[in-house]
């Protein structure tokens, strides 16, 4: 019964997703002539629209926009989850030579005690001179983990996520509740027409963490690794810093037509900043954006290439790379935060990209990704992989910052699938 239900799972998703991207094709032909003649609409001009209201033109563009999405999931070690995300961005300089800066801040809070704060920001000054990336979190926060590596063999009975936690608790999964606080600060000086170098400083703190598996008496996949690497399961922090290469070509951050961004970074975690072992990491960020219409820029072919890899020394548990831990907690749609994680790990995803209404107010995604992740024991990145697919609508909620409302659904395998809700595309 189990079985022919994830088949008939996996035919839904497949049927919807060949749909979404037959019908866009069509729209291509049946709409190129009006997508460059039609007025783009968003929310504010249909909520307008609807209460009769004027726009009001003298409005400065020049001021920051907001938009705010509420959260709310569920997870029975860490209780009914509420919050919001809110997103903003602001123009520093000439839109000619100056990129568009944005800035989030996200905040939940559950009935089991789960609390979380973060603050995000990219920001550009006038003539990108300047490049500020920060990642700011302060949490009593908690993980559903299920070990090391991909390609396991355990599959457990499947469960459905709202975002990043799964409704159901599944028999392979081991909640964790820790406290954490993040602090990672870049600082990237242009030197070249799209070349940046620049450095930081990153600081990760993991303090009072609670396996609750290992409360219960049962053998943990973090309880053995922090033992055996010399970790004390309870506590462990890892502060490093960092020098770092970018390469920007995107003209758009939050939802690029065209262009290419890759940061490449080497980190470094010494004992005397904090970390409570040595380690030596390279990170590397890597997107490229293809228009496939010059009449409507918005059918884009995206592609995500994101990895860390460990070069020597030992990274705690908890601050291992693993599904979704990219800045944006976006990556790996259709399994939970964290669900594979290693010492190295890679994360490659295709996403195409049309336009549904000729307004731009709707619009669909079609995606595939994969992830591979070492396990620290005998099993290497690369050697296995797991695979997720899912498509979703966007809303455009302003024009000006194309700042969009995602609704996803997405399906992984060992029958993990769920709905995913976001702010600005995934990447």
């Amino acid at each position: 019964m189990d079985l022919r239900k994830k088949n008939c799972q996996y035919r839904v998703l497949k049927v919807v997703a060949l749909w979404l991207v037959i019908s866009s094709l069509f729209y291509i032909d049946a709409r190129a002539q009006k997508d460059s003649t039609v007025p783009a609409k968003d929310v504010g001009d249909i909520l307008q629209k609807i209460f009769k209201k004027k726009p009001d033109t003298t409005k400065v563009t020049s001021k920051p926009s907001f938009v705010i999405l509420p959260t709310l999931s569920y997870n029975p070690s860490f209780g009914f989850v509420i919050g919001a995300k809110v997103t903003g961005g602001k123009q520093f300089g000439s839109p000619e030579n100056t990129i568009y800066s944005v800035f989030g801040l996200e905040g939940i809070y559950t009935s089991k005690g789960i609390i979380s704060l973060k603050a995000r920001h990219n920001l550009f000054t006038s003539g990108n001179k300047w490049n500020f990336q920060g990642d700011w979190q302060v949490s009593k926060y908690g993980v559903t983990d299920y070990g090391l590596g991909t390609g396991t063999t355990s599959i457990g009975n499947g469960s459905f996520i709202i975002n990043e936690f799964p409704v159901k608790d599944e028999d392979s999964a081991y909640p964790v509740k820790y406290k954490n606080v993040r602090l990672y600060e870049r600082l990237y000086r242009k030197v070249g027409r799209h070349v940046y170098l620049g450095g930081g400083l990153l600081i990760d703190i993991f303090r009072h963490i609670e396996d609750l598996q290992h409360i219960n008496g049962k053998v943990t996949p973090h309880q053995v690794y922090s033992v055996r690497k010399g970790f004390n399961p309870e506590e462990y922090s890892l502060n490093g810093l960092l020098v770092a290469m970018q390469y920007n070509t995107r003209e758009h951050p939050i939802r690029s037509y065209g262009g290419i961004y890759a940061d490449v970074a080497l980190r470094y975690n010494p004992e005397w900043l904090g970390s409570t072992k040595n380690s030596v990491q390279l990170q590397y960020d890597y997107r490229q954006y293809w228009s496939l219409s010059k009449r409507n820029p918005e059918h884009v072919i995206a592609f995500w290439h994101w990895a860390t890899y460990t070069l020597g020394g030992t990274v705690p548990y908890l601050a291992l790379p693993s599904t979704a831990s990219d800045t944006y907690n976006r990556g790996g749609r259709g399994y939970t935060l964290g669900r594979f994680k290693g010492p190295s790990y890679a994360y490659f995803e295709t996403e195409y990209r049309f336009p549904i209404t000729a307004n731009k107010l709707l619009s669909g995604v079609a995606f595939f990704h994969l992830q591979s992740a070492s396990d620290a024991i005998n099993k290497n990145i690369f050697e296995s992989w797991e695979s997720g697919v899912g498509t979703g609508l966007r809303i455009l909620f302003q024009k000006r910052s194309r700042t969009t409302m995602c609704i996803d659904i997405a399906k992984g395998r060992y029958g993990a699938w769920g709905l995913f809700f976001g702010l600005n595309e995934a990447f």
